[in-house]
């Protein structure tokens, strides 16, 4: 089979097949529809719990540690930091919409003055510089406790990701983000939607695959393999690693449209971050 007809199969497996006539809604539509049809006991907001959501074994492990998360001293820290002011004596609140308290569903936005995808990563390091301050790293430390704060801040709202319909950009990020997510690249030739779309539910050696409904819901997550708390855009790199794909790298212009495309995708889906994964 050509590469050409594997992607089409991919697109076509959740309705993608003619972009030009489907909007966002339609897309997510047929993106929630696909995953109905493969695990029909979940609900729509089961998918908060990721691969747990669809593996009963594994969640209840899961739900033991929860009860004593490791990712705890993060939301401490974050809480710690956010309202640490900076030198000049701005706070990060004042940079973001209510104060920053209740927000993460929210996020990524379309910033119709940059032209661009903001995440809530970016958000942040934005409003360090405005405040003449450095940036922090994208994938751990000082910024996974930040926006493990401001997720535990947020739990239980449900992802409410808008794509503004007066600017074209935005539409056409979204897009940028969705044929980021049908490539294939790297040396295995494998797409996101390779493992997470197509496979979903099955098991690559002894990983059981996990949707990709409500995969920005959890975010940071403290990764037992890590042994530490980190971003998605970790993660999104990890996963570029294992296929040997470049990682164009965390808030790159590629991973926040595939992040803006992801979350509009989970749209309903409540914010259980941060969370833990092995």
């Amino acid at each position: 089979m050509t590469k050409t007809a594997l992607f089409a199969g991919a697109l076509l497996i959740c309705g993608f097949a003619d972009s030009t006539h489907a909007n966002p809604e339609q897309d997510r539509s047929a993106f929630v529809e696909h995953y109905r049809k493969l695990f029909p006991t979940l609900s729509l907001q089961d998918y908060a719990d990721g691969v747990y959501a669809i593996d009963p074994n594994a969640r209840e492990s899961w739900r033991a540690i929860e009860e004593f998360p490791p990712y705890e001293w993060a939301i401490e820290e974050g809480k710690t930091l956010f309202n640490t002011p900076f030198g000049n004596g701005a706070h990060y609140a004042d940079c973001l919409p209510e104060r920053g308290v209740g927000i993460a569903q929210l996020y990524p936005v379309w910033n119709g003055e940059s032209g661009e995808v903001v995440t809530l990563a970016k958000a942040l390091n934005d409003c360090r510089q405005r405040n003449d301050e450095d940036p922090l790293p994208y994938q751990k430390g000082e910024i996974a406790s930040l926006l493990a704060y401001l997720a535990y801040t947020s739990r239980g709202k449900t992802i409410a990701i808008e794509i503004p319909a007066s600017d074209p950009r935005a539409l056409a990020a979204y897009e940028a983000g969705k044929d980021y997510y049908y490539r294939r690249q790297g040396q295995l030739n494998f797409a996101c939607a390779t493992c997470h779309v197509q496979n979903a539910g099955k098991l690559l050696r002894s990983e059981l695959l996990s949707p990709s409904l409500g995969h920005t819901s959890h975010w940071p997550v403290y990764r037992l393999k890590w042994g530490e708390t980190g971003t998605l855009h970790r993660r999104f790199s990890e996963c570029l690693k294992q296929i040997r794909a470049e990682s164009p790298g965390a808030q790159s212009e590629e991973f926040r449209n595939l992040e803006y495309f992801l979350s509009t995708m989970s749209n309903g889906i409540p914010i259980n971050g941060p969370s833990i994964r092995k």
